[in-house]
């Protein structure tokens, strides 16, 4: 059997009891950290907790060669975990339909995702979220600027009066956690890159969901890049139009001045 979970969004301790209880079961423990990361831990500490060893994975180890994770899974039950929940990736989807075309069974523990706490944190109503989209790195794509598919994205969003979720890029230099090289892409260089195309533009920035200190702060985007945020990881919101009741989450929780 392969199970996939999802251990949350900061630390050790926040994956669910389910998800500990897979982990202590499972004869081998497999994980990357390359889509996302538990900013509040370490690997020897989230091994230290989950009572367990962790065979950390690259993007080749799981895009390119999955083999051993599959062939353990044929024969043992095994995990395979990543921060927020496992199937928010597609690359999460492909492996487990991979195992399910050689006859290994599998399920999900689900985990706390960035999009879940996004909506909490900011009282912004979860079905008025449209489609997310990832905003890179410059070099990452090879063009200056916001690629054209994340402006279309933000606009096709706004067209229909729904609320954006851009995830923030992330530059992972260690397959096993040695994050000193890392780079996180901050809220305030997303606002710079952003307000561009959207100039005298809503954005809401959250910090570190899920940690003891999140932060919410909503301005325009011109603002919020002069502002900076502590901490990653970061997320950046760009609202639809606001319901009377998110207006008031915004400005008494988020220092928005709306309208």
């Amino acid at each position: 059997m392969l199970t996939f979970v999802g251990l949350g969004l900061y630390d050790e301790r926040s994956v669910t009891v389910a998800g500990r209880d897979a982990i202590r079961d499972a004869y081998r423990v497999f994980a990357e950290f390359y889509t996302s990361r538990l900013i509040g831990t370490d690997i020897e500490t989230l091994e230290s907790s989950l009572g367990t060893s962790i065979e950390v994975r690259d993007r080749a180890g799981i895009e390119q060669d999955p083999e051993p994770i599959l062939e353990a899974a044929e024969r043992e039950n095994v995990v395979f975990c990543t921060a927020g929940d496992t199937m928010v990736s597609t690359t999460h989807t492909d492996l487990r339909l991979r195992a399910e075309d050689r006859g290994i069974e599998t399920r999900i523990v689900h985990g706390t995702t960035a999009q879940t706490a996004a909506g909490s944190l900011t009282g912004l109503q979860n079905y008025r979220f449209g489609k997310a989209t990832t905003l890179p790195f410059e070099d990452a794509h090879g063009g200056d600027g916001v690629p054209d598919s994340v402006v279309a994205t933000i606009k096709s969003n706004r067209d229909r009066d729904l609320h954006t979720l851009v995830y923030l890029d992330i530059k992972v230099d260690d397959p096993h956690w040695d994050d000193s090289d890392d780079t996180y892409m901050t809220a305030d260089q997303a606002a710079t890159m952003l307000s561009e195309p959207f100039p005298d533009t809503l954005g809401v920035v959250v910090a570190r969901a899920g940690s003891p200190d999140p932060l919410v702060v909503a301005d325009t985007l011109d603002e919020l890049a002069t502002q900076t945020f502590g901490e990653p990881l970061h997320l950046l919101v760009i609202p639809g139009s606001l319901h009377p009741l998110e207006a008031d989450v915004l400005e008494s929780l988020a220092g928005a001045a709306v309208e």
